[in-house]
């Protein structure tokens, strides 16, 4: 917001939860068109209790969940987001997946961080505890935060590696899966995108497909979200988003995630990707879809992040 006043901000939102009721258009106005940067100093400038207690006290459920999402610095977010899904019986792999297969070695890093500091514990130890098989093999390596960042693309080392996945695969009985785990956790994405190229080459078929077909479990869709995600990750959110509303339910934690993650990396290209792979803007789908199934204000918050996101990069 341009001419942003964080005191007036913190007023109007103190006002909003004060006495009977709550003036939810307040807190979707001021917090869905501020920048994260602009929220934590309206966190710094409420007074009385902290902005965070105010919201889990005054409002509910889903709406609730993503007020305090947007109000919680981006890398907290994602390590509760990570911790969320290590809790309670089972792991949610797809949480995992999504964030270790979306994010840089630096944002990683800084989640790693943030997890030692909040539990004292070290994530890998806990991502090795919580997972198992190949897949917290290949987890693992991604938790590290070390894939190579070299833009340079090594044209006979793409060559090399489609020839390698193709050996493991394809052309064998059985699948050699620590191949495909070394190779797409570890080399760079720009290096990845020629070997997908090279791999089209000399199998007549996309390396997805392959995997598709020779995987199956938590680890195919791993290793086919790391695919889709060197060829285009704005595409792959935004079949998530796609994938979190359609059918009778609807995944409340995933939209909430990446609407509020992504609203000031790429959710320009997440709307652009969606209307070209539904034929419907993701501002329809959630004002269309989600009108039966969430409350009004949280279904508006929602609204206010992708259209508003425009107006805060600008």
């Amino acid at each position: 917001k341009a001419d942003f006043n964080a005191k007036d901000d913190a007023v109007a939102l103190r006002k909003a939860m004060k006495g009977l009721g709550t003036n939810e258009k307040t807190l979707i106005d001021v917090l869905t068109q501020r920048s994260s940067g602009q929220r934590q100093l309206i966190c710094k400038a409420y007074q009385e209790e902290t902005l965070v207690e105010d919201l889990e006290g005054d409002n509910y459920g889903h709406f609730e969940d993503l007020l305090v999402a947007l109000v919680t610095p981006p890398v907290i977010y994602d390590c509760q987001e990570v911790t969320k899904a290590m809790k309670g019986v089972g792991t949610k792999d797809s949480v995992l997946i999504e964030i270790f297969a979306t994010r840089s070695n630096k944002q990683i890093k800084e989640i790693s961080d943030a997890y030692l500091k909040q539990t004292e514990k070290k994530l890998t130890l806990d991502l090795k505890k919580e997972t198992s098989g190949e897949f917290a093999k290949a987890i693992l390596i991604l938790a590290e935060g070390k894939r190579d960042e070299n833009t340079h693309v090594d044209a006979a080392k793409a060559k090399e590696d489609a020839k390698t996945l193709y050996n493991a695969g394809e052309k064998k009985w059985g699948t050699d899966e620590s191949k495909f785990i070394d190779i797409l956790c570890q080399r760079s994405i720009p290096q990845l995108r020629q070997t997908l190229v090279e791999y089209k080459t000399i199998s007549g078929k996309s390396l997805q497909e392959s995997i598709e077909g020779e995987m199956s479990g938590d680890l195919e869709e791993l290793l086919v979200a790391i695919v889709k995600c060197v060829k285009n990750v704005p595409a792959y959110l935004a079949e998530r988003l796609h994938q979190g509303m359609k059918g009778g339910g609807t995944d409340e934690c995933t939209l909430n995630r990446i609407m509020v993650s992504r609203s000031e990396i790429d959710m320009l290209d997440i709307r652009a990707e969606f209307k070209k792979l539904y034929s419907y803007s993701l501002h329809s789908a959630i004002e269309d879809k989600l009108k039966r199934k969430s409350p009004r204000p949280h279904r508006l918050a929602r609204i206010g992040l992708a259209r508003d996101c425009e107006k805060a990069m600008r």
